[in-house]
């Protein structure tokens, strides 16, 4: 054997596997991934790409031309609203803009805009890297848009281009913008940024808001009202402080402070002048041509709907929508003819000396479709020029009463029992004696009911109790269905958690929350489509041809369970038939409706429905001057204003109107379970007394049969009617409803007691 066949016969048996298995020794070569990654191609990947990005940087930067002209935004189209039947009603977004030079604009205004918007804008290139970046991030982890853009690429934004949030548009916004930074003076590109500016109340530019907000020239702004419109430009309809809620009047004030802070940051303001400067409030908007009567109001709620589905008030602002309204024009007319009718021309507005109480009344509705959820009417106040806000959407009142069935459609819901372990049915009893301290509550709680009056001798059952709009019984009630529980119910149903919910509170029973005519139309149409959550939208369809609108769905999921919607219809009917709603007994439809008066009668409600129509009507008491809330007794020169005066007599009339020359049906009501009957009588089985016995406490010789409602008129008399004795006991059988029941009677008014508690 050669020496090359020895080599070669020695490579082979090192080459063979060792005894077990083994592989012999390795020949050094890399295996697998490993000979494609190294640190020579991960550089080289590193620098390839960020040579690509440079070249499609510059790519970018050479292919997109600075646009001579302006976009058609800056040449604003109108907006067009119609009517449910496509009729118009108004037609919004002429221009109002006056074009001002920067020497027309204080040097303290013109910081305060830069110290919230964009703090190095006098050093930056007109774009800032990090603020893109982190609102980049910001989208990509969930917490909002995109953001980060500087005043310079904001004024590109406005001039040339539009609104839209594509990544070409942004991309677009980002090439122009430094583009103009090297073409123009800062303070020329900050010039037109303020002159370009949607500022709300149809103002466009620094110009035009500072008369809208505060009747003055731009050059006569002072930081305080500068730093206003520098904070109320982010949300200028949530912000702005006529109209605004309270969260939106909390989140606009964190913005103005801010202004502030930052312009003490940037060494513009002196730390000691800065604790000097108060908030300026500004005046009161001025409704725009066409907006008179209700107009104003129905284009407020449209274009906050389209708010809440993410279309932008600098989006509407920009024109060219056509915006159909669900509105019914007949209902709408028959709405506000109803509120003229019954409360206005009752009211003396001019005569501040004889009825001074006339001129904080302030009225608001809502009426929906029941099967459909759409809006067919609402009601806002006595014009935009008098009244800024919409009366139908604000929410610094309580509901009071209206509140009630809420609960016991949870008692119903959840199958609570009283604290003896009995079924909460519309037949279950309770003890009616009014200031009854409740028990089972780690809160002590012994509300007063109407007139200090004691119902049942003294038990009452569940739909008396209603009728009447007994405290004592529903504030044992929600302590026996669990107030937490209440309020998920309640939300569910379409309410909204803002502050006033208490965490265990039994007064919430009262209705203590803030609620709206809105969500309580909500709640109302939910319990008559048998629990399927019924949302109330008034936009039909909005169309443009640069956007896209997508209507609400208001019919949606199961949220309590039919049985229990429909129990708590059939008790509210109870309501209409022989409780505090007799006043809008009818024989042209079958109502369930409440009653609802608040503490001190500020505020009075009746929120009622048949199967073809929910309607929520309410009264506020409001100081003109202060905006403060005042008692509604007294209106028209009368006693107190309840839920079962003007607000129902409203929604008697309207009701009547809306559905003349329709059939109207009858509320199935087959799968409602009202209990087993029980006679109210002292022998019953009462709810655990005061003291955690069973013995009830007596009726005082104020007490008011069980059952005998609340008069419902206005004279400020007493009931002549005096108190008969036991009520006949419930058969559990109820004559069913024939279409056509006694006609309503005028029942007088109960004593009048201005500072009495939580009512009916």
């Amino acid at each position: 054997m050669g020496r090359a066949d020895a080599r070669r016969a020695q490579q082979q048996r090192g080459a063979r596997k060792e005894p077990g298995g083994r592989q012999g020794k390795s020949s050094g070569k890399r295996s697998g991934i490993r000979r494609f990654v190294n640190w020579k191609t991960i550089l080289g990947t590193f620098l390839g790409g960020l040579l690509l990005l440079v070249a499609g940087a510059f790519i970018l930067y050479f292919s997109v031309n600075e646009p001579t002209d302006p976009n058609e935004g800056a040449v604003l189209q109108s907006n067009t609203y119609k009517y449910s039947d496509g009729s118009v009603m108004a037609r919004t977004g002429s221009m109002n803009r006056e074009i001002v030079s920067i020497d027309k604009i204080s040097e303290d205004v013109r910081t305060a805009f830069i110290a919230i918007e964009n703090k190095t804008f006098y050093q930056d290139s007109g774009i800032d890297v990090i603020g893109v970046a982190r609102g980049l991030f910001n989208t990509a982890t969930g917490k909002g848009k995109a953001g980060g853009s500087t005043i310079t690429q904001q004024y590109v934004k406005n001039y040339y281009l539009t609104q839209d949030q594509s990544p070409t548009r942004k991309l677009r916004e980002l090439v122009i913008a430094l583009k103009v930074d090297q073409r123009m003076q800062k303070n020329d590109i900050l010039a037109g940024y303020l002159n370009t500016n949607f500022y709300g109340r149809n103002a466009y530019g620094i110009q035009a808001a500072a008369q809208a907000y505060y009747g003055v020239d731009a050059d006569k702004l002072t930081l305080e009202q500068g730093a206003y419109l520098a904070a109320v430009i982010q949300a200028p309809s949530q912000y702005d402080w006529a109209t605004a809620g309270p969260n939106g009047k909390r989140l606009v004030m964190i913005r103005f402070n801010a202004v502030l802070d930052n312009m003490v940051e940037m060494g513009k303001l002196d730390a000691a002048k800065r604790k000097e400067l108060k908030f300026q409030e500004p005046i009161k908007p001025k409704p725009r041509p066409g907006m008179d009567g209700q107009k104003g109001y129905l284009v407020q709620a449209a274009n906050d709907e389209l708010n809440k589905q993410g279309i932008k008030d600098a989006d509407i602002a920009a024109g060219g929508w056509t915006i159909t309204l669900n509105v019914d024009k007949k209902k709408q007319a028959a709405l506000e003819k109803a509120v003229q009718d019954e409360l206005e021309s009752k009211l003396e507005r001019k005569n501040t000396k004889d009825r001074p109480q006339d001129q904080s009344v302030q009225a608001g509705a809502t009426s929906v479709d029941a099967k459909t959820g759409a809006i067919v009417a609402m009601y806002g106040g006595v014009g935009l020029a008098e009244k800024a806000e919409s009366n139908a959407l604000r929410t610094d009142y309580q509901p009071g009463s209206t509140f009630k069935p809420i609960v016991l459609a949870t008692a119903l819901d959840t199958a609570a029992t009283t604290q003896d372990g009995r079924l909460i049915t519309p037949n279950a009893l309770y003890d009616g004696t009014s200031k009854r301290p409740v028990t089972g509550s780690n809160t002590a709680f012994a509300p007063q009911n109407q007139d200090d009056i004691n119902y049942g001798d003294p038990m009452i059952t569940v739909q008396e109790a209603t009728n009447s709009s007994v405290n004592s019984v529903y504030a044992q009630m929600i302590v026996d269905a669990k107030p937490q529980a209440v309020k998920k119910t309640a939300l569910a149903l379409g309410m909204v958690d803002r502050p006033g919910w208490g965490a265990d509170q039994p007064a919430m029973s009262l209705g203590t929350m803030s609620a709206n005519t809105l969500e309580m139309a909500g709640v109302y149409a939910t319990l008559g489509s048998h629990g399927k959550k019924i949302t109330p939208t008034i936009v039909k369809q909005a169309e443009h041809k640069d956007g896209e609108f997508k209507p609400v769905n208001p019919i949606g999921a199961q949220v309590i369970k039919r049985e229990t919607a429909d129990t708590v219809t059939k008790v509210l009917t109870g309501v209409v038939e022989e409780g505090s709603g007799k006043a809008v007994r009818s024989s042209a439809y079958q109502a369930a409706g409440k009653t609802g008066t608040t503490e001190k009668n500020v505020a009075a409600w009746f929120t009622g429905y048949t199967p073809e129509l929910v309607t929520v009507v309410a009264m506020f008491g409001e100081d003109p001057t202060s905006h403060n809330q005042v008692t509604l007794t007294g209106t028209a020169g009368l006693g107190r204003a309840g839920g079962s005066s003007f607000p129902a007599q409203i929604w008697q009339a309207y009701t009547t109107a809306a559905l003349k020359g329709q059939t109207t049906g009858q509320f199935d009501l087959s799968d409602a379970k009202m209990g087993t009957p029980v006679a109210p009588t002292r022998s019953a089985v009462p709810s655990t007394g005061p003291t955690g016995s069973a013995s009830p406490t007596p009726s005082s010789s104020g007490t008011r049969p069980s059952g005998t409602p609340d008069p419902s008129g206005s004279s400020g008399k007493p009931d002549p009617t005096p108190p008969t004795g036991k009520p006949t006991p419930p058969t559990g059988k109820p004559t069913p409803p024939t279409g056509k029941p006694t006609p309503p009677t005028k029942d007088p008014t109960p004593p009048v007691n201005p500072d009495g508690p939580l009512l009916r």
